[in-house]
């Protein structure tokens, strides 16, 4: 009898040293719940809560709720958060390497998008372990197009319009158009559009569809300018305090992220299109005359992110031409 207490409380101990040990990371994501970026990072949340047996539980925080999307890479960085996911060209003004997924009309697909990111991931990569952080994977939206509150044949259009900033990449491209950017984050989106804050913006069918911005807006154009990218990233210090069990379940769920990111990014293009006309809106490919101007544009935009990118950049770039 005195050796079964002995037992059942040694492995009540054990249980209790077990618990003691298991860590709960809080992930903060900029979007809502029902986008598929934090579709696909609450399965990749329960993925490593389930393979490492509750020794590492990740619990995701959409629509901004923990941290605002401007705020998430600095609090993973100081670790005040361990793990978080945010679209990166917002943070380009840092290093222009974060940018790479944001150089304009240097690729309008899907395979052309995922070649030039396989080019440029080890030197994100590297960025990102400057900042303290360890990447994860990542996902792209689907190609970016031009919402507008009224019919737009030319550029000159855009002037005086007040267009939604995310990133370096959208900020110059309100300079050249002669719009006027302001700096809207996602989850404030709706908001911005409904008081008037914000006329236009670039971005995807996605995030037209989750804004429900029939309700504001009249028009998008399919122009397919960049493919911008959230990445999902830890805590450096965090990372390497992890098992090396942790680090496999963390790897390998990031890989299946990515590759059900991938897919479900590409599914969506088609059925967000097709939502926004069904409410309504106007989407029709951009003319050859406008699709000229934004290239002429997209050049510029290209040489100065080159001269800020320096060899690295220009390394990037000229392997992804094959050059």
């Amino acid at each position: 009898m005195k050796l079964a207490n002995t037992l059942l409380a040694a492995t009540a101990l054990a249980g209790i040293g077990a618990a003691a040990q298991a860590e709960k990371w809080d992930m903060p994501m900029a979007y809502a719940a029902s986008n598929f970026h934090s579709e696909v990072g609450a399965t990749f949340a329960s993925c490593v809560t389930d393979g490492t047996g509750g020794e590492l539980e990740i619990v995701t925080h959409p629509s901004g709720s923990l941290f605002g999307g401007a705020e998430i890479k600095r609090a993973v960085m100081t670790g005040q958060a361990m793990i978080g996911e945010r679209l990166l060209s917002a943070h380009q003004n840092e290093n222009a390497l974060y940018g790479v997924d944001s150089i304009p009309f240097l690729v309008s697909s899907f395979d052309e998008h995922e070649k030039l990111w396989s080019i440029a991931l080890p030197y994100v990569e590297k960025a990102l372990e400057e900042d303290n952080l360890h990447y994860v994977y990542s996902v792209p939206w689907p190609p970016q197009g031009l919402y507008m509150n009224k019919e737009l044949t030319d550029i000159e259009g855009m002037k005086g319009v007040k267009f939604r900033s995310y990133s370096a990449a959208t900020a110059k491209m309100a300079e050249l158009t002669g719009a006027l950017p302001v700096q809207v984050e996602a989850a404030e989106l709706s908001q911005a559009l409904a008081t008037g804050v914000a006329e236009s913006f670039i971005s995807s069918g996605a995030t037209g569809y989750d804004r429900k911005v029939w309700e504001h807006l009249s028009h998008f154009y399919e122009v397919d300018a960049w493919l911008p990218r959230n990445a999902v990233f830890v805590n450096l210090d965090a990372w390497n305090d992890l098992s090396d069990e942790a680090k496999t379940v963390i790897t390998d769920c990031g890989a299946t992220a990515a590759a059900e990111g991938l897919q479900k990014s590409i599914d969506y293009t088609n059925f967000t299109l097709d939502e926004l006309k069904k409410n309504g809106m106007s989407v029709e490919r951009a003319s050859d005359h406008l699709m000229g101007q934004l290239q002429e544009m997209g050049e510029v935009m290209t040489a100065e992110w080159l001269e800020t990118a320096g060899d690295d950049g220009k390394a990037i770039v000229d392997a992804y031409k094959g050059e």
